[in-house]
């Protein structure tokens, strides 16, 4: 995929007229992609008003904001196909008024499937739309397209937006009501499409590219066995895992589409995402280390915002200001990043033994000091630590997919794959895990404890036999924290070592090729197609 890229004179975007100032014109396209990182469908941040104030669960809206990671993950095989089919304009106009739509019926709808349809089809659209407009800023970015330069900044503005809305909702529902966040992005994406339609001109492709030989039929299987292992995860604990039918359903429905899609991979001759895609050595170690990664961050998931709340005592505004610190991370490890790993090359090795050596700090910190009395400042350490680590890790093995020797029309479906283990496995999978093995490890050690303090006090009266219950649950929940993140810091410090004894000394020399080779290829491939048909 090597296509080095020499830049002739200044950078310019033809879409922009020329009376918009060139040093602005790109800074106007991240304008863009930051209106279309805040919508997304639901707010996780406002969960629990949304909770309160709705007839849904918790695990219903959880549901809809990962459907929206599925939905950014199935994108990723066909957005190259759909940049050479449309204009930058017209995909900027289109996802601003579907993403408009979303934020209108997310704030209005108690309908489950509605809800979870929705937030699909936005996420589909709000990663189409940051295709458009990265990519016409790329070269600007990085001259001789090097791909960690640019994961560099896709991560910087991606990572943080996740964690500057967070704060944004919180601050929006404390101050008037969770459905104005969605009238405010309602708001701001009317004026992009303002913006798009005055500023940037609708020019097309050199050549004309259709949509012929797409497997929209795999595409949507390939859907539904992510949704289908998503509402495993996210339900699991809710429905007691396989012993209910809701669960059992879901994954016939998981096993069936996946069984379908690899039926159908053997003889299409270009599916979704065929063979070569999901057996490259880079996607198959990408996903083995998004497994081991994530479940050992699972924690924040699971841990972070109970310790916080139950143990500590923190309201919802102090317990969102606690993504400063996790953003101060995010930023810190994108420079790491870039000056290590983008500009000096070190090795793909050394940089993922540097992202579980973070974690591990990160799992060492909370086993060692995780009490009742912690300050705030405290946590800044352990959630920098974790910001730090994940962003790290996603960049060196997001640019290791570049770097997989894969053609260019097997390339976008290797981009699925490492989207949807490492965006929503590494969600949903590792919080089931670490939120079902807390429940056991809780179950066990309340069970202990309450035994002790009943021989302890054998002529406790109703009302203290409930005030002791109280305390044994927050004690058994402490104790049962501080026992899973002592299990997780072995494990993290086995594979610290596993990666410290391996073999490995390739270095970053993903570059991407000029987007008139991309074309090329593209087009001769559904040349190929129409002549076969």
């Amino acid at each position: 995929m090597a296509d080095w890229h020499v830049p002739q004179g200044p950078f310019d975007i033809p879409e922009v007229p020329d009376f918009v100032p060139r040093r602005l014109k790109p800074w106007l396209f991240i304008l863009f992609v930051l209106v279309i990182q805040f919508s997304g469908g639901v707010y996780l941040a406002a969960v629990s008003d949304m909770v309160g104030t709705t007839a849904l669960m918790q695990e219903d809206i959880l549901m809809a904001g990962y459907a929206s990671l599925v939905g950014m993950a199935i994108n990723f095989a066909v957005m190259f196909r759909i940049k050479f089919r449309f204009s930058t304009r017209t995909q900027l106009i289109a996802a601003g008024f579907v993403l408009m739509a979303a934020n209108i019926i997310c704030a209005h709808t108690s309908s489950v499937p509605l809800l979870v349809a929705t937030c699909f089809v936005a996420g589909w659209f709000r990663m189409q739309a940051t295709l458009a407009c990265n990519s016409t800023i790329q070269l600007w970015l990085t001259p001789v397209r090097d791909m960690a330069v640019f994961f560099c900044y896709v991560y910087i503005v991606v990572d943080s937006v996740i964690q500057l809305s967070g704060m944004a909702t919180v601050y929006t529902t404390f101050l008037a009501q969770w459905e104005y966040m969605h009238w405010i992005m309602t708001g701001l994406l009317a004026l992009m499409i303002l913006a798009v339609t005055i500023l940037v001109k609708p020019l097309r492709a050199p050549m004309f590219i259709p949509l012929l030989g797409i497997d929209w039929l795999g595409a949507a299987v390939w859907a539904g066995f992510m949704l289908s292992f998503t509402f495993i995860c996210v339900y699991g604990r809710y429905f007691d895992w396989w012993e209910a039918a809701e669960i059992r359903g879901a994954t016939l429905i998981a096993i069936a589409c996946l069984a379908l899609n690899l039926w159908r991979a053997t003889f299409l001759r270009h599916p979704y995402i065929s063979f070569r895609a999901m057996t490259n050595r880079n996607v198959i170690r990408a996903t083995a280390v998004y497994l081991v990664f994530f479940t050992l961050l699972a924690t924040e998931h699971v841990f972070e915002h109970s310790y916080a709340a139950v143990i500590l005592g923190y309201d919802e505004t102090n317990l969102i200001d606690l993504n400063w610190y996790a953003l101060t991370g995010i930023i810190a490890g994108c420079a790491f990043t870039y000056f290590t790993f983008a500009l000096r090359k070190w090795r793909y090795k050394t940089m993922t033994a540097t992202a579980f050596a973070l974690a591990a700090c990160y799992l060492a910190w909370f086993y060692f000091f995780i009490d009742y009395g912690v300050e705030k400042e405290a946590l800044f350490l352990p959630l920098f630590l974790r910001g730090m680590a994940s962003v790290t890790l996603s960049i060196v093995f997001l640019t290791s997919i570049v770097q997989s020797r894969l053609p260019f029309q097997v390339f976008p479906q290797a981009l699925t794959i490492n989207g949807f283990t490492g965006a929503v496995m590494g969600a949903t999978l590792g919080p089931a895990i670490i939120g079902e093995l807390l429940t056991r490890t809780m179950a066990r050690n309340a069970s202990l404890l309450g035994a002790n303090v009943t021989a302890l006090n054998p002529d406790m009266t109703f009302t203290s036999i409930g005030q002791y219950y109280g305390m044994v649950q927050t004690q058994a929940l402490v104790v049962s924290m501080k026992e899973i993140y002592g299990w997780l810091l072995m494990v993290s410090l086995a594979a610290l070592l596993t990666i410290l004894i391996s073999y490995g000394n390739v270095r970053p020399f993903a570059v991407f090729p000029k987007w008139s080779t991309v074309r090329r290829s593209i087009r001769h491939a559904v040349r190929t197609t129409s002549q076969e048909s």
